[in-house]
């Protein structure tokens, strides 16, 4: 309902939230906010969204059953989550090995099997599988949207990324490409991510990833 008066009016997108549980997605230590409209950490600096902006991006991409989707930022695994049950696959890059870990832990205890995963440089996208039919970026751009995931989008794709030069000034924006070199925009939501950057180091990805060492880690 908090949802449906903050202008989400997609039935799908409604249900969908509806039957994926967001405490299966939070540290226990954080189980009791689980469904407060809030971002929570999940260690290495990430956080899992607030809902009405999970909510409101899974809305703005115009999603079916037929579509391909590449999700940039995978963290929690909530957000692909969601979109698992909206469209046909999700390709999900995560730079950070040890969340990544805990991620595909939770979609094979939930019998997710239409989600895929790597570790890698979300700049850079997900070449071999491109075009994607809608990407979704969950870190902010600051300045210019990389040209790699704008042009790995289909004709008629549209990308939901935060832009903005830092977290407590970025706007949710919507591209659709509408040609080969052509792409509309439209501003959505002012919102705070944390920032979109290349790969990390491999002595990071390389830790144990339990999930309470993570949150100690700054």
């Amino acid at each position: 309902m908090h949802l449906r008066r903050h202008g989400i009016t997609d039935t799908n997108v409604l249900g969908a939230i509806e039957r994926i549980p967001r405490e299966e997605f939070v540290p226990e230590l954080f189980f009791d906010q689980a469904y407060e409209d809030r971002a929570l950490p999940i260690g290495l600096g990430q956080t899992i969204s607030q809902p009405l902006v999970v909510a409101t991006m899974s809305q703005a991409l115009e999603l079916n059953d037929r579509m391909k989707v590449l999700e940039i930022g995978t963290g929690s695994g909530y957000q692909a989550a969601i979109l698992s049950r909206l469209c046909r696959r999700v390709y999900s890059i995560e730079r950070h090995r040890p969340l990544l870990d805990i991620a595909e832990q939770r979609f094979k205890n939930m019998q997710l099997r239409n989600v895929t995963t790597m570790v890698g440089d979300g700049m850079k996208g997900w070449p071999v599988q491109a075009p994607f039919d809608r990407i979704i970026v969950t870190a902010g751009a600051a300045g210019e949207v990389p040209r790699d995931l704008l042009f790995q989008l289909a004709i008629g794709g549209i990308m939901c990324i935060p832009v903005g030069p830092d977290a407590t000034a970025q706007t949710l924006v919507k591209y659709t490409r509408v040609s080969d070199t052509e792409f509309t925009c439209q501003e959505l939501m002012p919102v705070r991510f944390v920032p979109l950057l290349p790969n990390v180091a491999e002595e990071s990805m390389d830790m144990e990833p339990d999930i309470n060492k993570l949150l100690a880690w700054a």
